[in-house]
């Protein structure tokens, strides 16, 4: 199975400016970006990859080379394993890893039969099934609406709820197939579950409450100067991304005759790279991603 890592040597161009320094790749996913980023270190620098997925920490395990380093773990905990301001660069590749969609077993795929898990590390927490079995309609409908941003969500949630009273759904087609058969519009290029098994997905793995906090302990552990490079796949992680790096207010009281100031710690290196029209041809998931780079202050 092919993974092709999106905007990848825009990204790592971005990233190394101290080929002696030391960096994080937050997303390991199958090593795309690590291993570009390894080749091009020179000997005194070092690479740290995160990713709670088992198989991804399993596959990193086979790297050999001595300057790399991987760590099974959500990128939210980076303030666990990092002093504060020793990294000199940190990538954000926010996309799913092509193998998740490809293995049935996983549980993600639209299209191929397997059970409904979609949990990026199914050592924690409940599989969607147990979860849907126990939801209510209007919290089906709040998870398919507010994450995925789906403008059938009450006709979509009230088909999943009308269903899984009669069946427990435990397969992955089992729901795309009730949220096909239910969708109002036809089938074009992109399925019509397409939105909803994004937004569980989401939900599933607490993906942007994460994200939050990686960001706050990326600030951190980042040097003067070092530079953040995101890479996210749909607005709702564009737009964490956008907020947190905005210059933030600072308000003086009113008996201190001062005008409130900005306080910024970022500058803004690049915005809202896109992938190229090749890129796009090779790899039809890289249409959607965003990349935006940062150097802090």
């Amino acid at each position: 199975m092919l993974h092709f890592p999106v905007l990848l040597e825009e990204s790592v161009d971005f990233l190394l400016k101290d080929l002696n320094g030391n960096y994080i790749d937050c997303t390991f996913g199958r090593g795309g970006h690590s291993k570009l980023i390894l080749k091009k270190l020179s000997k005194k620098g070092s690479l740290t990859s995160m990713d709670k997925d088992p198989d991804a920490y399993k596959y990193a395990s086979k790297f050999k080379e001595k300057n790399f380093k991987i760590i099974n773990d959500s990128f939210k905990n980076l303030d666990k394993y990092f002093d504060r301001q020793s990294i000199d660069g940190i990538l954000y590749d926010l996309g799913t890893c092509s193998t998740h969609l490809d293995q049935a077993e996983r549980g993600f795929s639209l299209n191929k039969d397997g059970p409904l898990d979609m949990r990026f590390d199914n050592k924690q927490g409940f599989p969607l099934s147990e979860w849907l079995q126990n939801a209510s309609e209007e919290q089906i409908k709040e998870i398919i609406y507010n994450y995925g941003d789906e403008k059938h969500a009450k006709l979509i949630s009230k088909a999943i709820f009308k269903s899984k009273m009669k069946n427990k759904i435990i397969t992955t087609t089992q729901l795309s197939n009730i949220i096909r058969d239910t969708y109002p519009e036809k089938f074009k290029k992109i399925h019509p579950a397409t939105k909803s098994f994004q937004a569980f997905r989401i939900f599933l793995n607490n993906e942007l409450e994460e994200l939050k906090e990686s960001l706050k302990a990326a600030e951190k552990i980042l040097k003067q100067g070092g530079f953040i490079v995101t890479i996210a796949f749909h607005s709702l992680e564009d737009n964490i991304i956008k907020n947190f790096f905005k210059p933030s207010l600072v308000s003086f009281p009113k008996d201190i005759p001062l005008n409130n100031q900005q306080e910024k710690k970022f500058v803004c290196v690049a915005k809202k790279v896109r992938a190229s029209k090749d890129e796009i041809n090779i790899n039809p998931r890289s249409r959607s991603a965003i990349m935006r780079v940062f150097q802090k202050i």
